[in-house]
């Protein structure tokens, strides 16, 4: 059976989870879970994506990403998975296999969606009872140390067009007695 291929485009937001190899809780080392956090945010800070949110979890991890049109999502991850195995490599004096081959993703199509996978990220460390509150969990961007990305415009949630107040809006005169009680 060949790889998957992924549907992506640069611009598109992606909900994203990629697990470590034969399930192995790789980032319960406070030190790789730093490693891959401080990845995360170099490949984000060159200009190879945007990061809305994220959560290290013991054995996998996952993204709320927008590839810029330099990067594919492929390569974002590459970067992100690659780089992440090289430093833990270098700083851990090991050679074990970090990552499982390949990712899974889809594509947040709205703000719902967009909201759905943001809360999920939100509350993982809490659903696997790994802490309380999800600023608890170092790892994750809910516990705001990190500075993220904003929402792409696009993922805003629309605004309630507010009551129209202007020169032509019912005065009290024309509405009706139920209305104004």
């Amino acid at each position: 059976m060949g790889r998957l291929t992924h549907r992506t485009s640069p611009g598109w937001t992606y909900f994203v989870t990629t697990k470590c190899a034969q399930n192995v809780s790789v980032f319960q080392v406070r030190e790789n879970a730093e490693i891959l956090i401080a990845k995360l945010f170099e490949y984000r800070d060159k200009g190879h994506y945007l990061l809305h949110g994220f959560v290290v979890m013991p054995n996998h991890l996952h993204l709320l990403i927008t590839p810029l049109e330099s990067t594919s999502l492929e390569r974002a991850m590459q970067f992100m998975k690659g780089g992440s195995s090289y430093a833990i490599h270098k700083a851990r004096c090991t050679k074990n296999e970090i990552w499982q081959s390949g990712f899974h993703e889809s594509r947040v199509r709205d703000s719902a969606e967009y909201k759905v996978k943001a809360d999920y990220i939100r509350f993982n460390p809490i659903t696997a009872k790994l802490v309380e509150k999800p600023e608890d969990w170092p790892y994750s961007s809910a516990n705001e140390l990190f500075v993220l990305d904003p929402i792409p415009q696009g993922l805003k949630p629309h605004v309630a067009v507010p009551p129209n107040v202007g020169a032509k809006a019912p005065t009290p005169k024309t509405l009706s007695k139920a209305a104004l009680a």
